[in-house]
């Protein structure tokens, strides 16, 4: 590819990393030596490691929901999801060796020459509309709403969205397809497993037709965090809730993920930052939009957002579950008629989803969609 501009303007910095695909990672490769204006935050939206309170809940033992202790783990699940919206897991189902095999593919993947990783990026000169590569189920992009955005986010990213294995592993890229298959086939079976518990909990039966609806599409994300020459002055990720029902997260051994607490709990104050430290072995769990409409409130999805580091690059693997686009999500009628009042109104999901990814993050505010004020 072409040397790197001197980024002199906005715009020559925008081509080069949004327009081009060379991404965050081709534009700290070119040497820069300080975080470019366009991706200075506002000081509101600066992380402040030293401000943060950490979370020192142990994570939960998936494997005893087999065992004489199911119900003790079922109030814990229940009671992180109402208080959180976030919680950590170990004996999910999912080989930890597959999990460190998924952090090094991450990072050899985006280790590539940027033409390699353009070819997946749909504005990018490497990748002509009439590329056979041009396909609808592996997108490689920066930031995460770029055009809107007040200021870029330091992060590049490929998403895979899953229809069947066939296509996932014709589709998605040859460096990765096959570790983050099977990642998200192992996850899939928990995610269900604790729907099933959190829906229970709401006196709700779902039969397999509703729980595909409610986890039909599905994606797998690798992020990738290059170190940042003055992290306090940028965001990984800004503040926001995931859309869908349940998102489950592979972090790598550095952290920088956040979680701002919707209320008191153990002694730490709301609109608190906590910071979910890295568990070897562990994912975290992460409610998301649907899952607190659904509850009527009940259930939180979490506000989060990602600092960036100095020291090393880092990664994160999400697998997204989410919704049937035809799909319409409202409270469930049985937890209205409990709680006397609804809550949220009932929307198609399509809606939801495309209100989500045509504004930039603001914390929270994609439920406000949803809302009824």
């Amino acid at each position: 590819m072409a040397p790197a501009p001197s980024f002199s303007d906005s715009d020559s910095l925008f081509n080069f990393v949004v327009r081009d695909g060379n991404g965050v990672k081709g534009m700290v490769d070119s040497g820069i030596t300080k975080v470019p204006q366009q991706y200075v935050q506002p000081k509101e939206e600066r992380i402040n490691k030293s401000d943060a309170t950490l979370n020192d809940n142990p994570p939960i033992d998936l494997s005893k929901l087999d065992g004489p202790d199911h119900d003790q783990v079922v109030e814990e699940i229940v009671r992180a999801a109402e208080n959180l919206g976030f919680f950590q897991v170990v004996n999910h189902g999912v080989p930890v060796e597959l999990l460190e095999s998924l952090k090094e593919t991450a990072h050899n993947f985006f280790g590539q020459p940027p033409e390699k990783k353009a070819i997946y990026h749909k504005g990018s000169s490497a990748c002509p509309s009439s590329s056979p590569s041009r396909n609808p189920l592996v997108k490689y992009g920066t930031s995460f709403a770029p055009e809107k955005e007040k200021a870029l986010e330091w992060k590049d990213y490929v998403s895979m969205t899953y229809t069947n294995d066939t296509e996932a592993l014709e589709f998605w890229p040859k460096e990765c397809k096959e570790v983050s298959l099977e990642y998200l086939k192992t996850s899939i079976k928990m995610v269900r497993k604790l729907v099933e518990v959190l829906m229970g909990k709401l006196g709700v039966t779902l039969d397999d037709a509703k729980m595909n609806a409610l986890t039909g599409l599905k994606t797998v994300n690798m992020n990738y965090y290059p170190a940042c020459p003055n992290p306090e002055l940028t965001v990984g990720v800004g503040r926001h809730s995931d859309l869908g029902t349940i998102t489950v997260l592979l972090q790598d051994g550095i952290g920088g993920l956040y979680v701002r607490l919707e209320e008191d709990i153990n002694g730490k104050k709301k609109g608190e930052w906590m910071e979910i430290p890295p568990i070897p072995g562990a994912l975290v769990i992460n409610i998301g939009d649907t899952l607190e409409i659904l509850s009527n409130g009940r259930y939180k999805s979490a506000e989060h957002r990602v600092r960036t580091t100095s020291t090393q690059s880092r990664v994160s693997v999400p697998v997204f579950t989410i919704p049937k686009r035809t799909e319409k999500i409202g409270p469930l009628p049985q937890v209205v008629e409990r709680d006397g009042v609804a809550r949220y109104r009932e929307v198609l999901f399509e809606d939801y989803l495309n209100n989500f990814f045509g504004n930039a993050h603001e914390g929270k505010k994609s439920l406000d969609f949803a809302r009824i004020f």
